[in-house]
Order: C-alpha cells, then sequence, then structure tokens
C-alpha cells in the first residue's frame, strides 16, 4: 500500500527533537522556526511533558467519556486560570478543525440561525463546515459548497456594518482569527474586533474568535483577540494547546448553556489528552512563555526590520510573517537545506515563523545571522 500523496514532503526524516531543535536520520541538526505548524508551543520533548504523559500512560490512557474524569475538571480550572476566562466552560475535542465545527454549531443551537461571517484569506479547517468558511476554492469540495457562508474583507467595517444590517437576523456567528496564519499573518484590528462584537451582541450572533494558531500564547497574550479588549462568546482553540498531542477544545462563554448530547466525541478530552494540555499549562506558567514569546518576538520583528530586502515585517509575539521580493522566492529553501532551518510559508512569498514559545535569544540570533548569509549568497549571485 503507498501514502495517499497530498503533501509536498522535503526529503528530511526527524529522528530526535529537543527544546527549538530537531535532527535527521543522519544526526544533522536543524533550527525549528515552524514549530511543526505552530504545534511545538513549549519546547520540543520538554521533560515535564515528557514526564506527565508517561506517567499518565503508565496509569490509564483511555476510556470515553462516560465516566468521570478529574484530570477534564483540572484542565478547566488550569485554562480559565492561566487565559484569564475563568467563568467560560470546556468542551475538548480533538483537532482545530473539529474545535470550529463544534463552535459552529454550538451557535446555530443559541440562536437557531444559519448564516456564517467569515472573512477573505482565512482558514478554519478542512471538513464540512469549517472548510466552506476557509477563502480557498481549491481545498472546497463540492459537497462542501455551503449557501450560508459569507465572505466579507478583512478589517472592513463598514463592510461588516453592511452585511448585519441586511442579514442581521439570519446571522448565527461570526468567526475570525486575531491573525490569520495560513493567509499570511494578517492582524485583525483592534477596533475591527471591537466593531465584531458590539454587532454580535447588538443582533444576538455569536463571536467565534479562532484561536487555533494565533491563541495559547503564542501573540505574548493568551488569546491575540484580547489585545482589542474583547471578549468572544467561543474561544476556539488547538495546535499548541499539547504540544504535539491531538488535543482541542472550545472554551464557552456563560450564557452559552449545555444540554447532554448536543455535543459529542470519543476521543477527545481523553487521559492522555489532558495530561498533555495540562503539562503544556504548566510550563507556560512556570516558566512565564507567553512573556517570553512577547520579548523574543519583538527582538526577531525589531532586527528583521532592519533588513532592507524583507517587506512588511508584521506580527504579534512569536507569530511572525513578512514578505520577500521575487527575486528572493528561494529564501525559505535555502534557509532549510543551506541553513538548516525550519520556517513556514503563506503564498506567493510570504516567509511565516511559528516557533516554540521557549525559543531563546541566542536561537532568534541563530536565526537571524542565517538569513543574512543567504541574502548575501543571493545578492553575489545576482551580480555574478
Amino acid at each position: 500500500m503507498n501514502l495517499f500523496d497530498v503533501y509536498p514532503i522535503n526529503n528530511i526524516a526527524i529522528t530526535k527533537a529537543k527544546g527549538s531543535y530537531v535532527w535527521d536520520e543522519e544526526g544533522q541538526q536543524y533550527l525549528d522556526m515552524y514549530g511543526g505548524h505552530a504545534v511545538i508551543s513549549i519546547g520540543h520533548t520538554h521533560p515535564h511533558y515528557v514526564q506527565r504523559v508517561t506517567e499518565q500512560l503508565n496509569k490509564v490512557g483511555f476510556y470515553s467519556n462516560s465516566i468521570k474524569m478529574p484530570l477534564q475538571e483540572e484542565l478547566a480550572e488550569k485554562l480559565g486560570k492561566i487565559s484569564g476566562k475563568e467563568d467560560y466552560q470546556l468542551f475538548l475535542c480533538n483537532s482545530g478543525a473539529e474545535a470550529n465545527e463544534n463552535a459552529f454549531k454550538l451557535a446555530s443551537f443559541y440562536n437557531n440561525r444559519k448564516k456564517i461571517v467569515a472573512f477573505k484569506k482565512s482558514f478554519h479547517g478542512r471538513t464540512s463546515l469549517a472548510v466552506a468558511a476557509t477563502d480557498n476554492p481549491n481545498i472546497i469540495a463540492p459537497v462542501n459548497e455551503n449557501e450560508n457562508i459569507i465572505f466579507l474583507p478583512f478589517n472592513d467595517e463598514a463592510a461588516l456594518e453592511a452585511c448585519f444590517k441586511e442579514n442581521g437576523d439570519q446571522i448565527s456567528s461570526v468567526i475570525i482569527e486575531g491573525i490569520q496564519g495560513v493567509g499570511g499573518i494578517n492582524e485583525a484590528s483592534n477596533s475591527f474586533l471591537q466593531k465584531i462584537s458590539s454587532l454580535c451582541k447588538k443582533h444576538n450572533a455569536i463571536f467565534i474568535a479562532d484561536s487555533v494558531q494565533c491563541g495559547y500564547g503564542r501573540s505574548g497574550k493568551f488569546f491575540s483577540h484580547d489585545y482589542a479588549g474583547v471578549d468572544a462568546d467561543i474561544y476556539t482553540m488547538a495546535k499548541g494547546m499539547g504540544n504535539g498531542f491531538p488535543v482541542a477544545g472550545i472554551i464557552i462563554a456563560p450564557h452559552l448553556q449545555p444540554k447532554h448530547g448536543m455535543l459529542g466525541t470519543t476521543f477527545g478530552g481523553n487521559h492522555l489528552a489532558c495530561a498533555a494540555a495540562l503539562a503544556v499549562l504548566e510550563v507556560i506558567e512556570s516558566e512565564n512563555l507567553m512573556k517570553n514569546a512577547e520579548t523574543i518576538g519583538n527582538y526577531l520583528m525589531d532586527e528583521l526590520k532592519k533588513i532592507p530586502q524583507l517587506q512588511n515585517v508584521r506580527g504579534k509575539g512569536l507569530m511572525i510573517g513578512f514578505d520577500v521580493p521575487d527575486e528572493l522566492k528561494n529564501l525559505r529553501k535555502n534557509l532549510l537545506f543551506n541553513q538548516h532551518i525550519f520556517t513556514g510559508e503563506a503564498k506567493p512569498n510570504v516567509i511565516r515563523l511559528l516557533p516554540s514559545l521557549a525559543l531563546r535569544k541566542k536561537d532568534a540570533d541563530e536565526f537571524l545571522e542565517s538569513i543574512m548569509l543567504e541574502l548575501e549568497a543571493e545578492s553575489i549571485k545576482l551580480k555574478a
């Protein structure tokens, strides 16, 4: 049997990982500025994380949600404390797409409506409604097409107001990433998030803060939406929540009431998932990683802005993007194969940085030095 060939793959097999570094099967070390797509929040194979998961595996790895699980209650309490949303409710699932699916469903249960407002360049997942609300026709199969999705320009308050004026009594929810990830590190303005909040309140729609990539401390605050000083009705989370273990969730404002059977999952919130998620929160708290993300992120962006070949450096914390001109379109590939550094991308020529929140200044400096080496090599080529 062959693998179903849907991923463009670099010919590198990772066999070891620690902190912000990984090693391939030949022993070559790589600096990981991509974090496996913003997943590695506390560093690869963090000892507390490994211990927490191992100890839990030696007790019980899984049972279904038909029994009481104190670990879930412990996770809810810890998450409420660190996120500042202590009066919210937690529902656990397995992936970002599943989190967004449940958020849409819960919103529709609440107000008995169907329409969803999403935004240009958004990415909310690859399943059913999540992919229908994603602004990429290439990954939307005919069966996923949905007439209830309204796409609006990102950060356009006038368009948002006009949409609510026309459809306000039909809009079930508005979903927005505080910082668009796959779309290219595009930051929602504070005033735009505040406008979404006020219009949702006015029209009894649900404000869904997609924090799958931009949440969990990556921006320097727990949720990047927090910079706007608003409270969403539902926050969706995944990526960095389990540091590589599949775990996701939604936290739900108190006015949205649960009912037995309205949501459900087999694997969501299992014993191992909760142990992994608790370990992540414990490390974020004990090592002050949100502050580190802010400090190292600001340093990286300040230094990147000094490099004239790089354009439109942007982001918050350790969620950073910059544009490269067409003549430098191979920069990401050269960083990987010449300098042994993993980075992310967004089309057409955006490099994305999504490293561990524990990234050190020396790691950031290594990346900056490597960028300069590649730019100098490219300059010599262009002059030749």
